[in-house]
């Protein structure tokens, strides 16, 4: 196993229009919003949802669909959000 790979890996940003991972709930994130976007918010972390982009202050607007059909925006910092993982397709 490489280990510059492994670490290469881990520092790569991710792109807008990639399916990334939002690996935990930064703090305060959702303190005054409604309880349904709490909610809502608190559902996607660990699941894939959509990078749309980096704003000018460097956070990644990630969109996602709740199980009601509404359309969701956050902004996080980068620490928050990794690639999802392709899966494995064997020969190296």
């Amino acid at each position: 196993m490489d280990v510059r790979k492994d670490v290469r890996r881990a520092t790569v940003r991710p792109r807008p229009g990639q399916a990334v991972i939002l690996t935990e709930l930064p703090r305060g994130l959702t303190s005054g919003l409604p309880r349904t976007d709490r909610q809502a918010i608190r559902a996607i972390v660990g699941m894939p949802v959509r990078l749309v982009e980096y704003d000018d202050s460097g956070r990644a607007e990630l969109q996602f669909v709740d199980r009601r059909g509404i359309i969701h925006f956050v902004y996080v910092h980068p620490k928050y959000v990794r690639p999802v993982r392709r899966a494995h397709r064997g020969g190296r």
